[in-house]
């Protein structure tokens, strides 16, 4: 258990954050999940809206610091690439 004032601070802040991220990153999951489900059902505006959001919500939780800058690039592309895979097929 904390003893010091500081340390007593930094857990409060540390489980704060620790649930905001929680919270980020799940979102992030359902998300790209969302993309993912647009492409199997081949739904090109949808994916490529959804896709515009989850870039977004990705780049700005790499500015967070909840992923590495390349983590979120790699998982930007990866979406993109299927989108429009699927915008090519059609």
């Amino acid at each position: 258990m904390a003893n010091t004032k500081s340390t007593k601070k930094r857990t409060k802040t540390n489980e704060i954050r620790r649930i905001r991220n929680v919270a980020r990153r799940s979102e992030i999951k359902t998300i790209v999940k969302k993309v993912l489900d647009a492409v199997e059902k081949k739904e090109v505006v949808a994916a490529k809206d959804l896709l515009k959001n989850a870039e977004t919500k990705i780049a700005r939780a790499a500015g967070k610091g909840l992923f590495k800058k390349n983590t979120a690039s790699r998982k930007i592309s990866r979406l993109a690439k299927k989108v429009a895979s699927l915008a090519k097929a059609q």
